[in-house]
């Protein structure tokens, strides 16, 4: 599955270290492309354009302060995961609670990097997430799958998976979406892949996807539909370079 990809990258790698200036042009248009995509799955109504200017500090019309908020914060997650890959820093649950915290800032404080303590459900999934008081013993089960079992995994296939069980057990009282999209990039972003966008208009196959690694136990789409936007991406940084 991974040949072309594994091909992409490796001539990407060959390019590196890559021209400044395409490098800061292309984190920008990605920067505004994941937090445009990854909110608006999760309902929020700024238009690409929208989110650009409030990403420049401008106020949109109309739009409320939550809105406004979930653009600021994407992107400062965003700048926290540029920082995890630049330092090495090892995976961790401690991690996972800042980003959450980095999304749900002015938001929701009193949950904000928080385990969640009541039942939640997912809309239009067949999925129900954990009781609030098995979230602990599955989070450290993940942390343990990570640390144990992903490493022989190929790293689209790791991002996917942590992704998606991450999703699954549904940590938080909000948030889990845009933070899971967070991890999934880190994981990627980590062993030198671009970001992903997991694009607002495939929202569809992307929850149907998630549903079954979460009922079935069957990641395959879900991993197709990573990889697929991962060669896109790897596509898309090669068109600067050669």
């Amino acid at each position: 599955m991974f040949e072309l990809i594994d091909q992409k990258k490796a001539r990407l790698d060959s390019k590196r270290p890559l021209p400044k200036y395409s490098l800061s042009s292309l984190r920008e248009k990605l920067l505004l492309e994941w937090t445009y995509n990854s909110n608006a799955i999760e309902g929020n109504t700024l238009t690409i354009n929208e989110t650009k200017v409030v990403l420049e500090g401008i106020t949109v019309g109309g739009k409320t302060m939550r809105e406004h908020l979930e653009v600021i914060n994407h992107r400062d997650a965003i700048t926290y995961v540029e920082q995890i890959v630049k330092n090495k820093e090892p995976f961790s649950e401690w991690q996972i609670k800042n980003l959450h915290r980095l999304i749900l800032k002015g938001i929701n404080d009193e949950y904000a990097g928080v385990y969640r303590d009541q039942q939640v459900f997912i809309s239009g999934a067949k999925h129900r997430p954990p009781a609030p008081f098995l979230i602990k013993e599955q989070m450290e089960n993940l942390i343990n799958w990570y640390e144990q079992e992903s490493n022989q995994l190929h790293p689209i296939t790791r991002g996917a998976m942590l992704h998606a069980i991450f999703v699954g057990i549904h940590p938080f009282i909000d948030g889990n979406g845009r933070t899971s999209r967070l991890l999934l990039n880190l994981e990627l972003m980590k062993e030198g892949y671009p970001p992903v966008i997991i694009k607002v208009e495939n929202r569809l196959n992307y929850y149907e996807a998630l549903d079954k690694a979460h009922t079935q136990k069957d990641y395959d789409d879900s991993i197709q539909l990573v990889a697929k936007e991962a060669e896109e991406s790897l596509d898309l940084y090669l068109s600067a370079v050669e």
